[in-house]
């Protein structure tokens, strides 16, 4: 399977979803798949500014010996983002609407993500 059709899955399994993309820590995107809906969005800048944020974290985790972080939600009052660590280079991030199913979300995501390491 290519990394397009995991992330389509992923949008179309879960309701409110807007986009999926697979994301380097670096801040590029590897693939994306996007509803047309949500082309008003900023999505990518956002998800790399997220990238940038995740590494923060991973490093403050670090820091304190708390162990790795596995995931990362970020509410805002249009979307809903979560981030689920893939790789130690990559990770999936998932945009629902701020009403959307945002633990069908996770779930989902927990589920790709090892389908997408396989991919890498």
């Amino acid at each position: 399977m290519s990394f397009r059709t995991h992330l389509e899955s992923v949008v179309n399994q879960v309701e409110g979803a807007l986009a999926c993309s697979v994301m380097g820590f670096d801040g590029i995107s590897v693939d994306t798949f996007q509803k047309d809906e949500s082309a008003e969005l900023d999505l990518n800048g956002a998800w790399v500014e997220y990238a940038n944020l995740l590494t923060q974290l991973r490093n403050a985790a670090e820091t304190l010996k708390t162990g790795t972080v596995s995931e990362v939600s970020v509410n805002s009052e249009k979307v809903l983002t979560v981030m689920r660590l893939v790789s130690p280079d990559y990770f999936l991030v998932l945009a629902l609407h701020a009403d959307g199913n945002f633990g069908k979300g996770r779930y989902v995501l927990r589920v790709t993500a090892p389908k997408v390491r396989a991919e890498l």
